[in-house]
């Protein structure tokens, strides 16, 4: 008798029972609304929404095994319009049996709009109970009919308490797992697995496995599982959710004066493969938007940092990134520039093409001297102190706007006290080119 096929140690250990699943006790857990779901048999259509290896397409088995259904799996990845429709035209064949169907679509945000509204029509008639499976946001990959006709459910990643659970199962199950091979391992050998796997189960299994063949007369111990162990085990993006969420706790950290943190999570996207150079050049922005004239080294700092990396490259360009962010957590803040500019390009958008004032104009030809161009215009540095009170440099309708209001922290202090001196000037002047209005316009 031929020997069964190889199966990896993951696929075998794929639980059969809703008792065997591991984690996700937030939506699982007795008395959970899916929960007593599935002990009805009565399922609906949703999205499993979670990183990889937590259970998903596990879970869409088990919902259809509970609900007498047959199950149907479709990749998104190698499935197109044909396959769609085979699959429809399978669902509506049982259904008139009398049987439910259970579509369970893997990585479903590949699927284009026009292939995900295809399901919708046989969702709403019940031809199918749709469950799709996705890594990424589906806010953003997912169309709103389809989610408007299925509930998400989030799915996290698992504990290390449930894949040490997983673990022993897979050690002690002689059917399905490893203990025919009577292997012994110790605690601390199956926590360092554990971690390794960073809260995926497939992962963990696989390490398991490689782990036992590489283990020397049964002993499964914590050199090995380092032997066993290769590449990253941080989950990591470039273009996806972890990608996004790790570059915004980074930000915040930064923006939160909490240099640990800043540092923590530069050290885990530089970890996941992130490019340095965007890094730096996200760090530059926080230095403008989070920092500004609080201390204006420290976009000098960035800038430093971002042609360190350019021109040496790892590891002295992170080690500069590293200096530059937490140089900007430890920096006094100010958003004050941030602020203006960005009140300054609403009013621009508000009030459309405001003329050049004439004295504001230049006048290199007779024409435009005889125009007005340039006249009555005082040039400061003829002036004490370089300024002359009461001028204007705004468009007549916006002469009493007020965009940059400095912040009382750091060099802002004495930017603040200076604007304050000059806006006195001001006021004291005899004159005024333009009479005096509230800030927004009014008289």
């Amino acid at each position: 008798m031929a020997d069964a096929p190889y199966q990896p140690l993951a696929a075998r250990m794929r639980p059969q029972r809703l008792e065997e699943y591991a984690g996700q006790h937030h939506i699982l857990a007795p008395g959970k609304p899916l929960r007593e779901a599935i002990e009805a048999g009565h399922i609906h259509s949703m999205i499993l929404w979670g990183p990889p290896g937590v259970g998903k397409t596990t879970l869409a088995r088990l919902m259809a095994g509970a609900s007498d259904a047959r199950f149907i799996a479709l990749s998104a990845v190698l499935s197109g319009v044909k396959e769609i429709r085979a699959a429809i035209d399978e669902a509506q064949l049982h259904k008139q049996l009398g049987e439910k169907t259970v579509l369970f679509v893997d990585e479903v945000h590949r699927f284009n709009k026009s292939q995900q509204d295809a399901f919708l029509p046989y969702v709403e008639d019940g031809t199918l109970i749709f469950i799709g499976a996705t890594t990424e946001n589906p806010s953003f990959e997912l169309n709103n009919a389809l989610l408007s006709r299925a509930r998400v459910y989030v799915l996290r990643s698992l504990e290390e308490e449930d894949l040490l659970e997983l673990l022993r199962q897979a050690l002690t199950d002689s059917k399905r797992g490893l203990g025919a091979l009577g292997i012994k391992a110790d605690e601390a050998a199956l926590r360092q697995v554990a971690r390794a796997a960073d809260g995926d189960a497939r992962r963990a299994l696989n390490i398991l496995e490689i782990a036992v063949d590489l283990a020397e007369a049964g002993e499964l111990n914590e050199a090995v599982v380092a032997e066993s162990v290769q590449g990253n085990a941080r989950r990591f993006d470039k273009q996806g959710e972890y990608f996004y969420d790790q570059m915004s706790a980074l930000h915040k950290s930064v923006r939160g004066s909490s240099v640990d943190g800043a540092l923590y999570w530069l050290a885990r996207m530089l970890d996941g493969g992130c490019d340095p150079l965007y890094v730096a050049r996200r760090v530059v922005r926080m230095a403008s938007e989070d920092i500004g004239n609080a201390d204006p080294r420290a976009l000098s700092l960035c800038l430093n940092a971002w042609d360190v990396q350019e021109r040496l490259g790892s590891p002295e360009g992170e080690l500069a990134i590293a200096q530059a962010v937490a140089y900007l957590a430890a920096a006094p803040k100010s958003n004050a520039v941030y602020m203006a500019w960005k009140a300054a390009r609403r009013r621009v958008e508000e009030t459309g093409t405001l003329e050049v004032p004439l004295h504001l104009r230049n006048a290199p030809t007779k024409l435009m001297k005889a125009q007005g161009y340039g006249a009555e215009y005082h040039y400061a540095h003829d002036f004490p102190e370089a300024y002359v009170p009461g001028e204007s440099y705004l468009p007549e309708a916006l002469a009493a706007e007020r965009f940059y209001e400095p912040v009382p922290r750091g060099l802002e202090i004495r930017i603040g006290d200076k604007l304050t001196y000059l806006r006195e000037k001001d006021a004291a002047s005899d004159w005024q080119r333009i009479p005096r209005r509230r800030a927004g316009g009014g008289k």
